[in-house]
């Protein structure tokens, strides 16, 4: 398992698709994984840490873990398929829970626990950046995965994402 950070949460124009930027935190590698509008609102919302008036979904999901005295400890990215992601949950006493990847990641932002990523998905999956922002790659290096990159981004329809899976 590798450790990613949330890069951003990016509305892919001209079609208003919500994508997650995953970034390897000691490597080169970016995961681009669409979700729901909701669900990345509360990923934005979390990662500028922003507090809502009232506790939203996920805010509420960790006030019931505290009060029964569980502990969020990671969340685990643990396969990929049919371009649907898989993530776990991990609490403290070594329980594994199955949840969307967009929810995992909302929970992890709101309690501070490490996200990590299976090194299959970031081999498979992810395309390499360099510098600070995604762009143009030194000397061409790379630039075959960033094109493949473009074009699924390009070819994506909301329709070939189900909410309920991502």
């Amino acid at each position: 398992m590798r450790r990613v950070s949330v890069r951003g949460v990016r509305v892919h124009v001209p079609d208003g698709e919500v994508v997650l930027l995953l970034e390897e935190e000691e490597g080169h590698r970016m995961l681009a994984i669409m979700i729901g509008p909701r669900e990345g609102a509360a990923i934005a919302t979390a990662q500028a840490g922003v507090r809502p008036p009232r506790p939203q979904t996920h805010d509420l999901a960790l006030a019931m873990l505290a009060a029964t005295g569980t502990t969020l400890t990671q969340v685990e990215m643990v396969a990929v398929r049919d371009g649907i992601y898989f993530a776990e949950i991990v609490f403290g006493d070594g329980t594994r829970v199955d949840a969307r990847t967009s929810d995992a990641v909302a929970l992890a932002l709101r309690a501070q626990v490490p996200i990590l990523c299976a090194e299959e998905i970031l081999a498979s999956e992810s395309v390499i950046v360099t510098g600070d922002a995604p762009g143009p790659l030194e000397d061409g290096a790379g630039e075959d995965e960033l094109a493949r990159f473009r074009r699924f981004l390009d070819g994506v329809e909301a329709d070939d994402f189900d909410e309920r899976d991502s």
